[in-house]
């Protein structure tokens, strides 16, 4: 039920269709004080071989609705249900003529996922067209609405996020609802994205050509899903990007990439950049390569990108890990800088 293929069985599953369901499958679980996990697409999260004793809530609720443009700005309010599939949703908005998520293409997993991790790629984050979600508040036992404000949004981090304990939310979402554009599309904010498009930074392409030129990038990287490739079993980019004290940042070498940050005195690092400078190349840990004694070649870094860790196929979460602990700790050993890792782990630390 993960798209990184590892972990251990469920106590129990149940799937739910629509929000009432959702709803009555959290409070039963918490009636019975049963552990509850939440469950969609499984893109984020990496779950103990030894499984789940308690509750999995499979969230399978479907539906969007396209509102009508506003005539002054253009802008539509879109609202879909939290087991959508993202990229389903980004596709039919790009289908409909919408902007806004167009770069976000490719990306695994449900709807609901992205306001709690605050998904972003290509120089887009959820939070640009994020206007709010509906939730379910366990501590109060209430269907309530969030604003974008609520969600105190960070990078890949929410409040939704920080409420997590043991593996489900205080806040499970129901719904979420964006703000798009009628319009022939917004500035590309991406440099690699620019140059595949044949625009400059910050210059405009339509949504049908960047989600057509995402979703090649993103193939290329092995981060689109493909069963027939073992490179997109994962959970995508293992390790956030640093976000360190300007003057560690300068003490790299002049060609590690940094970028600004909204906090002053901060600048934000290439996780990728500093891993394969620490020496961890693309393959790192399969058989005939270096670390392949990690995990006797079951789990690798990605053979198209270094920030991914793979299952080869019967890879155990402890073989996924122990990949994961050597290249942090040479990346550590190396720089300085402990990296920290982007998926929610499920009964297990690093």
């Amino acid at each position: 039920m993960t798209t990184l293929g590892v972990g251990g069985a469920a106590g129990a599953l149940v799937t739910a269709t629509s929000r009432d369901e959702i709803v009555a499958a959290v409070r039963a679980a918490d009636a019975a004080g049963s552990p509850l996990l939440v469950i969609a697409g499984g893109s984020n999260l990496v779950v103990s071989d030894d499984g789940w004793p308690g509750t999995v809530l499979a969230l399978a609720s479907r539906g969007v609705q396209l509102g009508e443009a506003d005539p002054a700005s253009g802008a539509v309010l879109v609202t879909a249900e939290a087991g959508h599939p993202w990229d389903e949703l980004v596709e039919q908005t790009v289908q409909a003529g919408l902007s806004g998520l167009e770069a976000l293409s490719g990306i695994p997993g449900s709807v609901g996922a992205t306001p709690v991790q605050n998904v972003g790629a290509y120089g887009a984050e959820v939070s640009q067209t994020l206007v709010g979600v509906d939730v379910f508040d366990r501590a109060t036992d209430q269907v309530k609405q969030f604003s974008v404000g609520d969600l105190r949004l960070g990078y890949r981090d929410s409040a939704i996020k920080r409420s997590i304990e043991g593996g489900a939310p205080r806040y499970i979402v129901l719904a979420v609802s964006f703000r798009l554009q009628a319009d022939e599309g917004r500035p590309v904010a991406y440099q690699q994205l620019a140059s595949a498009l044949g625009v400059g930074v910050g210059e405009r392409a339509a949504p049908a050509d960047v989600r057509r030129v995402v979703l090649e990038l993103r193939a290329s990287k092995g981060m689109v899903l493909d069963p027939q490739d073992p490179d997109t079993r994962s959970c995508g980019s293992f390790f956030t990007n640093p976000i360190v004290e300007a003057a560690v940042a300068e003490a790299l070498p002049a060609d590690a990439p940094r970028y600004p940050v909204a906090t002053a005195g901060q600048l934000k690092l290439s996780a990728a950049w500093l891993i394969e400078n620490a020496g961890f190349h693309k393959g790192f840990g399969l058989a005939g390569t270096p670390g392949e004694e990690l995990a006797q070649g079951r789990a690798s870094l990605s053979t198209k990108h270094t920030l991914a860790l793979t299952n080869r196929g019967d890879a155990s979460c402890q073989d996924v890990l122990a990949v994961a602990r050597a290249v942090r700790d040479g990346v550590e050993a190396t720089w300085g800088i402990r990296m920290d890792h982007e998926p929610l782990f499920i009964g297990v630390a690093l």
